[in-house]
C-alpha cells in the first residue's frame, strides 16, 4: 500500500499549465550556465510564447526579465570593480543569490504564488 502524497494546492486558483509554464519562466534563468545570455534570453522566450495565454505566465515572466537584467547590471558594475578588489567578493555574492532566487522563485510560482525578485529594478513593466 502506497500513500501518495497530496498535491499542492494553489490560492491563485492558477491552472497546473500556468503553473508549470510560470515555474519554466524562472527556471530557463538558469539556462545562462550554458548559453550566454540565457539567464535572459531563456525567460525572454517563454515569456513571448505562452504571455497571451496565460496572465500568471505574463507576470512572472516579466519579472524573471526583470530580475535577469538588474542581476546582469550588478555583475557588470561588480566586475568593473574588481579593479579595485571588492568586485571579487561581490560577483561572488550575486551570483549566490542568483541562484537561490531564481529557485525560490520557481518554487513559488509552482504553487501558484506570484512571485516578486528582491532588488530588481522594474525595467518591463
Amino acid at each position: 500500500m502506497t500513500m501518495d502524497a497530496p498535491e499542492p494546492t494553489a490560492d491563485s486558483g492558477e491552472s497546473k499549465d500556468a503553473r508549470l509554464f510560470g515555474m519554466l519562466c524562472h527556471l530557463l534563468a538558469l539556462s545562462g550556465f550554458v548559453v550566454p545570455f540565457g539567464s535572459i534570453i531563456g525567460p525572454l522566450v517563454m515569456w513571448l510564447i505562452k504571455r497571451e495565454e496565460f496572465p500568471f505566465v505574463d507576470d512572472q515572466g516579466k519579472e524573471a526579465l526583470n530580475f535577469g537584467i538588474s542581476v546582469l547590471i550588478y555583475a557588470i558594475v561588480a566586475g568593473i570593480l574588481t579593479v579595485i578588489i571588492i568586485g571579487i567578493p561581490l560577483l561572488i555574492a550575486i551570483f549566490v543569490f542568483w541562484v537561490v532566487m531564481v529557485i525560490i522563485a520557481a518554487m513559488k510560482a509552482n504553487a501558484g504564488i506570484a512571485y516578486r525578485y528582491p532588488l530588481t529594478l522594474r525595467l518591463i513593466k
